[in-house]
């Protein structure tokens, strides 16, 4: 368990609050999770954003009057903090009975305390129904991998000794899986989500790849860790001249989050996928 996590909301029975109430946000420090994996704050190899999006944002206006309406988070993949996802889930329900006087007022408020969690600033959209609506729901890029023929035994920890590439043929290449599963590092509980892999580098066997992802199976780290784990894996054996990873997770508790990490400065399409 990340040693910070232990003290947070999750798992534990929470009260709720209809009020606002900023210091229930539980931020956890990236630092022990990067030292794990071998980078640090000043060496970190990668580029992203966490998207997180909330389907269960609600307030009051001046009039009493309750408004709905879906909330888009843009964390900085180099905050000092993660957000823990119930922390959060709190807070937004303490926004419920909560006046403000208009959306850009929320705006403002949302963007102050998240960013003081975060320890960097993050971006808030305030989208309404009809808007996310016309977005519509759309498909990954690339080719699926997931009908590809592949045994495996090993659920329990990721195995980046499964990957493959042909050194002597270098491609442009994107692939995805929707197998990807993980477990919260707390409560146990699955997470799942579809994974992108975007790169220019020596070609990548891509049942490797689905072996690879389905290691994660009974694997236990935060959403973001993952991510992080599969890029570093991937730029190691590729030595790739462009790469991206993102993975699209499916909500729980209101929420989804959606971590993407490259090598270079990323515009990720943040609309929602079929799970989402």
């Amino acid at each position: 368990m990340h040693p910070a996590a232990e003290h947070s909301p999750l798992g534990k029975a929470s009260e709720y609050i209809a009020t606002y109430t900023p210091s229930l946000l539980f931020p956890i420090p990236r630092a022990a999770k990067w030292a794990e994996l071998g980078v640090s704050a000043t060496t970190l190899p990668w580029h992203g954003v966490d998207f997180w999006n909330c389907f269960e944002l609600s307030w009051l206006t001046a009039s009493g009057k309750p408004v709905v309406a879906i909330g888009e988070f843009a964390i900085p993949a180099d905050s000092p903090n993660i957000i823990e996802s119930k922390s959060f889930k709190l807070y937004l329900n303490s926004l419920n009975q909560t006046v403000f006087d208009s959306p850009q007022a929320l705006q403002a408020c949302l963007e102050k305390d998240l960013s003081a969690a975060a320890g960097k600033p993050v971006g808030v959209r305030i989208r309404s129904l009809g808007e996310v609506e016309q977005d519509g729901v759309v498909g990954l890029p690339g080719q699926c991998i997931d009908e590809l023929d592949v045994s495996i035994s090993n659920y329990e920890q990721p195995q980046p000794e499964l990957l493959r590439c042909n050194p002597g043929k270098v491609v442009e290449q994107v692939l995805h899986s929707h197998l990807l599963k993980s477990n919260c590092p707390v409560t146990g509980q699955p997470d799942w989500g579809s994974v992108v892999v975007e790169y220019h580098g020596p070609e990548l066997d891509a049942a490797s790849l689905l072996t690879y992802l389905i290691s994660f199976r009974q694997h236990a780290d935060f959403h973001e860790q993952c991510v992080e784990r599969i890029f570093l894996d991937l730029k190691r054996l590729l030595d790739p001249q462009r790469l991206t990873v993102y993975a699209r997770y499916v909500r729980r508790g209101g929420l989804d989050i959606n971590p993407y990490r490259s090598l270079g400065p990323v515009t990720p399409d943040n609309r929602r996928l079929v799970r989402q």
